[in-house]
């Protein structure tokens, strides 16, 4: 790692970073403020009962919302969560690496005495950097928010924190493969492209599947498969499996964006 490109890049990106942060921070306490009025509001498990089974199973809220993880996790987890980690991924991984590239600065950046994979491995730890410091302060905004907003309402702190893990190892494949593309391709907006289909496609597959019986096989082929909120909030899974999984296939992409980078040819 370049001590001084690392720190330079992430003072670039310290903006972008921190508000990426406070907002995703900002909204989890605002679904955390609503709560004790949704909870107490009269008919709405059996509203939910009304609903279609696919369209519940779809965001995970067949059982209803009876504790606050539930409601989190579902409300906020299942779409707001993906769609900020989404676009934070796709948007840095592009700047970090095809950016340079298309407009002519990474030549400036090889010209210094350091090798393309110290390069690209710096530039990969600022992107994993700015995931963890998002995940991180979401998770501890998870934790203030429920001590200081939620009265008498059970809250298990632990599940919690597993839904954060496994969010964050997500984004690490998803940052991770978003990072391939911006290493692999000369024009931004084409590896951002790329990145932002992909993932949408993951996901339409993952939503799709799991609200009709006859596609339900898509399921299995999607990356969103392996995050299931609620479910890790309610304690009715193993995480552990998954976790490993993801931190796995995430290192993979990353050494093999690195590798790509240090072997292809540049555009002078």
């Amino acid at each position: 790692m370049n001590i001084t490109l690392y720190a330079k890049m992430l003072k670039v990106h310290a903006k972008s970073i921190s508000s990426y942060a406070i907002g995703s921070a900002l909204y989890l306490l605002l679904i955390i403020g609503i709560y004790p009025s949704i909870a107490d509001a009269p008919g709405l498990n059996e509203l939910m009962e009304s609903m279609p089974e696919s369209f519940l199973a779809a965001f995970g809220m067949e059982g209803g919302f009876q504790h606050v993880s539930d409601f989190i996790a579902g409300e906020y987890y299942g779409l707001l969560y993906v769609v900020i980690l989404s676009i934070f991924c796709l948007m840095t991984a592009s700047q970090l690496m095809a950016r340079h590239i298309d407009r002519g600065s990474m030549a400036y950046i090889l010209a210094t005495p350091n090798s393309r994979k110290k390069i690209a491995f710096t530039q990969a730890l600022v992107l994993m950097t700015g995931l963890l410091i998002i995940g991180l302060t979401t998770a501890l905004a998870g934790v203030i928010g429920t001590e200081i907003l939620i009265e008498d309402k059970p809250f298990e702190a632990m599940t919690f924190m597993n839904v954060n893990l496994v969010g964050i190892l997500l984004f690490f494949v998803i940052s991770g493969y978003s990072f391939l593309f911006s290493s692999m391709l000369n024009d931004e907006r084409q590896a951002l492209g790329i990145s932002g289909l992909l993932t949408i496609v993951f996901y339409g597959m993952d939503l799709v599947g799991k609200m009709s019986e006859k596609l339900d096989w898509m399921v299995h082929l999607s990356l969103f498969s392996t995050f299931r909120p609620v479910e890790i909030a309610r304690g009715s899974v193993d995480v552990w499996p998954t976790a490993t999984f993801l931190f796995l296939l995430g290192t993979v992409l990353y050494a093999v964006s690195i590798l790509i980078f240090s072997k292809r040819d540049l555009p002078l």
